[in-house]
Parts: structure tokens; sequence; C-alpha cells
């Protein structure tokens, strides 16, 4: 972390193919990998993420996930159950993460799979 580092906030969000804890994993690294590799972060400069999933995800904690990332000890991990509305995006995974980033480097908030209706202006 340099002086020029501004604490930012970057969003996210995907889906996973099933309810299972291997369509979960294959949807949450693809995720954070896209967050960390399009936002150029480093274990030490993210220091929190918190996951939320709609209620028919269940068969595993994203955060556990997450956990096994090397360089990711030190990262605040929560999970949280997303606010059921009707008519929501099945099967979504959202993430709130907070980072050290240079003041001058744009945010990019990936959002992927059928997750990219959310924000058609941030799809990738």
């Amino acid at each position: 972390m340099n002086s020029a580092s501004q604490l930012r906030a970057l969003r996210g969000a995907t889906t996973a193919a099933a309810n299972s804890a291997e369509a979960i994993e294959v949807a949450v690294t693809e995720l954070v990998e896209a967050l960390v590799e399009r936002n150029r972060l480093n274990g030490p400069e993210l220091l929190s993420v918190t996951f939320s999933v709609t209620a028919d995800l269940d068969a595993c904690f994203p955060a556990a996930i997450a956990r096994r990332r090397p360089g990711w000890e030190g990262v605040a991990l929560l999970d949280c159950q997303q606010m059921a509305v009707k008519g929501d995006l099945p099967r979504c995974i959202r993430l709130l993460a907070h980072a050290w980033m240079d003041g001058n480097q744009p945010a990019i908030h990936p959002y992927l799979r059928g997750a990219a209706q959310l924000r058609p202006d941030r799809a990738s």
C-alpha cells in the first residue's frame, strides 16, 4: 500500500450452474479470480469480502471457498443470504469487497454468467 492508495468498495456477481458444492465452488472461484485480476489486487490489499447468495443456494459457504485462496489468510470473509425478492435471479452469488487500491486506478466490478443481466454496463 502506498500513499496514493484509497479504500475502495468493489461489487460483483455471478450465478452457479446448480445448488451443489462443486457448482458453487466453480462460480465463486471464477468470480474471485476476476475481481483480483481485473483490479490487480494482492492479498494484503484486500480487507474484506462479504458474499450474499439467493435462498436457493445452500450447499456450501462461498466464504469457505474463498478462504482457501493463497494469500487470503488476513482477509475478513462473511456469508449472508440475499434478501428474497420475487423474480430475483436464481442461484446468484454476489460480493462486496473492500480493498486498498491506487486512487487513479478505476474500480472494475465483475458481473459474470447469468448475473451479467443485473448490470449489463459492467458485464464481461
